[in-house]
């Protein structure tokens, strides 16, 4: 029998000293090394106290900060926890039950709060599948949450959709009396329709005026998926516009204050409301909606084009293909759609998108994007611009 060590005297006492001595035998018994179970108890708790849910749910965050994910969702992660800490926080993962963490999610939910309840329960669920794959949990008890919580009525950005309606907008942004690095930004919003997020953050760098392409790195992008966008004619007189003016600058449109920060989250929003517009009426990422909706209506172009220029990602084999298949199509919707934005800003004999996409249905070439990097080796049907999708 190898020998034990089982404390010092008069720290370990005789009886706990005969019980330890007794539990070494069994070990022992069971061909079990009591040193290297003592060894492997230490460990034991070392990990335990390194899986605790506020240990591993601030290492998730870190890790995405790390990985380029925006201050604002660090923020909005760091929230989600705030609200669970006080009662799941100290608990290792292991030992959380499902209806513990249901229970701690209710407190928020009962304030009437269901889509910030449901979004605490993804994010758990994510730091808990972190914590699987560091080796710290074992399972996800907040996988299946979901079904436990009160579904949130799903709430569109407000967007303007009827044509009319928006030419008018368009209009009003023209004649807006405010900073004139936000009356150029709301002016290309239409013509991109990207998330104002990129809008805002959008460089110098990224642009390409000579190949009129606008192309936004992963970092910038929700999906933390490159996009590209083509720029049509008039989207590329809105960008040398703001060139001329910021073109010493980093970003295309500095704040007002300081030209090293861009603009903030509300200051689109808050040139709609100075113009008249209600938060019910559009938001800055309704743009977005209304360039869905009318493209959409025309029937001019495929689905799957509209869903790539919203950079809606796929990430598929044939997604990655169709980034690079569908370019073409794309350049030559972005041109359609400014010139249909032309169209409603004239206010004259207003055309529907599908008459007017009855009028118009070719534009003139533009240039076209190189794609390489993308996967060719696929074989499918590619839908080819000027055919009819209704």
């Amino acid at each position: 029998e190898p020998p034990q060590s089982i404390g010092s005297y008069p720290e370990i006492g005789l009886n706990e000293a005969r019980q330890r001595r007794h539990d070494a035998r069994v070990l022992l018994a069971h061909g079990v090394d009591p040193n290297e179970e003592r060894k492997r108890l230490e460990k034991a708790k070392i990990l335990e106290k390194s899986s605790t849910l506020r240990v591993v749910a601030l290492e998730f965050i870190e890790k995405k900060r790390k990985d380029g994910f925006s201050q604002k969702t660090l923020y909005k992660m760091a929230w989600f926890f705030s609200l669970v800490e006080k009662d799941l926080g100290d608990q290792a993962l292991n030992d959380l039950m499902p209806y513990e963490i249901l229970q701690a999610i209710r407190k928020v939910e009962e304030n009437g709060h269901y889509e910030t309840a449901n979004r605490i329960r993804g994010f758990i669920a994510r730091v808990f599948r972190y914590g699987v794959l560091t080796g710290r949990a074992a399972t996800n008890p907040a996988a299946e949450l979901g079904e436990a919580l009160i579904k949130p009525k799903v709430r569109h950005h407000a967007a303007i959709i009827d044509p009319s309606a928006f030419g008018q907008l368009l209009r009003d942004i023209d004649n807006y009396g405010g900073y004139i690095g936000t009356r150029l930004a709301l002016r290309l919003a239409p013509h991109v329709f990207v998330r104002p997020g990129e809008l805002r953050s959008a460089e110098w760098t990224d642009v390409d005026r000579d190949n009129s392409v606008w192309k936004i790195p992963s970092e910038k992008m929700k999906m933390r998926e490159p996009h590209s966008v083509p720029l049509s004619r008039q989207s590329l007189a809105i960008i040398n516009e703001a060139h001329v003016r910021f073109g010493n600058y980093k970003l295309v449109f500095p704040a007002r204050k300081s030209w090293r920060k861009p603009m903030s989250d509300a200051t689109l929003n808050k040139a709609l409301r100075t113009m008249g517009y209600r938060n019910e009426d559009m938001v800055s990422h309704g743009f977005r909606s209304t360039a869905s909706t009318l493209l959409n209506e025309s029937r001019l172009w495929a689905p799957e084009t509209i869903e790539l220029a919203l950079s809606h990602v796929d990430d598929s084999v044939r997604g990655i293909y169709q980034r690079s298949q569908f370019w073409d199509e794309r350049v030559e919707m972005a041109q359609w759609w400014s010139d249909y934005l032309d169209h409603l800003r004239a206010g004259i004999d207003i055309l529907s998108p599908k008459q007017f996409a009855q009028r118009r249905r070719k534009v003139a070439p533009r240039p076209i994007e190189p794609t390489t990097g993308y996967s060719s080796n696929v074989t499918m049907t590619v839908r080819f611009p000027g055919q009819n999708y209704g």
